[in-house]
């Protein structure tokens, strides 16, 4: 099953930001992919998405992958908005890209993870692939511009040893807020 842009944007309503309609409806159908595909060929519905933890790695806390993701892209535009307020055009951010590779970031997560008897966990294919490779896969597979497979490539430590892009350094530290308060909450729990 195919998946449109308007279908998409009501798991992620961020993806209407991108001005760009080509790059828009590229982002969709690689989402698309990764939905109808993850969980080990299973694929995964709206609701089953909307319910992954965000992380596995902080605990029992109640933040949502589905949510992270739109935390990111909402923070990505704050972020390159008030870079744009203070410092103008002598930092040069492309908007649609920063906010296209924040909601690919973590498009390989649903390939990563699988449901075993209505638990979610680290599939084999997840074991063989972080979600930065196989989420550069899919946005090849779908003609996604290399700015933006770039940050999707180097999100996360992956990137900590090549030059990031602009683009690659906001979502990379956006990522890492909402990371890095999950680890805090976990630690409350």
């Amino acid at each position: 099953m195919s998946h449109s842009v308007e279908d998409i944007a009501d798991l992620l309503p961020e993806i209407m930001e991108i001005q760009d309609d080509l790059l828009r409806r590229r982002v969709a159908a690689v989402w698309s992919e990764a939905v109808t595909t993850g969980a080990g060929g299973k694929g995964w519905t709206f609701d089953e998405l909307r319910s992954i933890p965000f992380t596995l790695l902080a605990g029992d806390i109640d933040l949502r992958f589905i949510e992270h993701l739109r935390s990111c892209a909402r923070q990505c535009m704050a972020i390159a908005d008030v870079l744009g307020e203070i410092f103008g055009d002598r930092v040069p951010i492309h908007r649609d890209y920063l906010i296209a590779g924040s909601l690919l970031a973590d498009v390989g997560k649903p390939l990563e993870f699988d449901k075993v008897d209505g638990r979610l966990v680290k599939g084999h294919f997840g074991e063989m692939l972080r979600h930065p490779f196989s989420g550069v896969a899919l946005c090849y597979k779908h003609d996604i511009p290399p700015e933006v497979m770039h940050i999707v490539a180097t999100h996360s430590h992956e990137g900590d040893k090549v030059n990031r892009s602009i683009e690659s350094i906001i979502f990379h530290h956006a990522d890492f807020v909402d990371f890095d308060i999950a680890k805090a909450l976990g630690r409350r729990g």
